[in-house]
C-alpha cells in the first residue's frame, strides 16, 4: 500500500507474469510457467484447528491486467458440499486470499472450496486513520455478473461427498481481473512499487478433521477477519 509501512514482517514480492496468462490457468503447480512466483507457506495454524494440518501453499503473480492465484494443498478429509456461488464455502475444504489494496478503503475476501466455487465479499471498514484496528462497517457480497469475471480452474469436481479420508493433492487456480476490485475502490494505478496488504488461508469448518491456516499469523481469536493482521504484498 504505498505510503504506509506493513505492520508485520511477513513480506511477499509479487512478480509480474513472465509467460502467456492463460497458460497460468492450464498449468499445475509445478509448471515453468509458474516458476516465478516463490511458494507463500500457509502453515501457522490456530490452537482450534483438530490434528490434521494439510501442507498448503499459494503462488500470486499479476499483469497490467489481472492477479493470477494458484494453490496447492496436500491434504486428507476432504470434503466439498457447496457448489453455488456466495455458498458457505469455507464450511468445505476451502481455501482463502484477502487482499487489501488501498489504506482508505475496504478489502475482499476470495474464498474458494476445493471443487472450485466462490464466494465473494467487499468489506467496508471505519475510517479513522489513528485506529490500530479497523472494523468492518458494511460487507457487501458481489454480484454474480463480477463474480464470473474471476476465472477458475480447480483439479477436483464441483462436488465431494462423501468425505475423501485418504492422503491426496487438490489445486485451485484463478485469474482476478484488476476490474472486479476496481469496481469496489477505483482505479488502482500501474502496480509495479504498491504495497498492499494481503492474507492467505486453508480451512476446513464442518469437515470431520476441521483446521484454520494462514500465512501471516491471525492471533488467539480464531477470526480470518482481522486486517490490520495481514501480511504485505510488494508488486516488483
Amino acid at each position: 500500500m504505498d505510503g504506509v509501512e506493513p505492520a508485520r514482517p511477513v513480506l511477499y514480492r509479487v512478480r509480474p507474469v513472465a509467460s502467456a496468462a492463460q497458460i497460468l490457468l492450464d498449468c499445475d503447480w509445478d509448471h515453468p510457467a509458474w516458476s516465478g512466483a516463490p511458494p507463500i507457506p500457509i502453515d501457522r495454524f490456530h490452537a482450534r484447528s483438530s490434528d490434521h494440518r494439510p501442507v498448503a501453499a499459494a503462488r500470486l503473480l499479476y499483469d497490467d491486467q489481472a492477479l493470477y492465484l494458484a494453490f496447492r494443498v496436500q491434504d486428507r478429509f476432504v470434503r466439498c458440499v457447496h457448489g453455488e456461488y456466495q455458498g458457505r464455502v469455507y464450511t468445505d475444504s476451502c481455501v482463502e486470499m484477502m487482499v487489501w489494496p488501498k489504506w482508505q478503503a475496504g478489502y475482499f475476501n476470495f474464498e474458494v472450496n476445493c471443487g472450485g466455487s466462490l464466494l465473494l465479499h467487499y468489506n467496508e471498514l471505519e475510517t479513522a486513520p489513528d485506529s490500530p484496528a479497523p472494523k468492518i462497517t458494511k460487507t457487501t457480497p458481489l454480484p454474480a455478473a463480477l463474480g464470473r469475471q474471476v476465472r477458475i480452474v480447480a483439479t477436483m469436481p464441483r462436488l465431494v461427498e462423501p468425505e475423501i479420508v485418504e492422503p491426496m493433492a487438490w489445486q485451485i487456480r484463478m485469474r482476478i481481473p484488476l476490474a472486479v476490485l476496481e469496481s469496489q475502490v477505483g482505479p488502482l494505478g500501474t502496480l509495479p512499487g504498491q504495497r498492499w496488504r494481503a492474507n492467505f488461508y486453508k480451512c476446513a469448518d464442518e469437515t470431520s478433521h476441521p483446521h484454520w491456516a494462514s500465512w501471516a499469523e491471525v492471533g488467539p481469536e480464531l477470526d480470518f477477519h482481522k486486517p490490520h493482521q495481514f501480511g504485505t504484498i510488494l508488486f516488483e
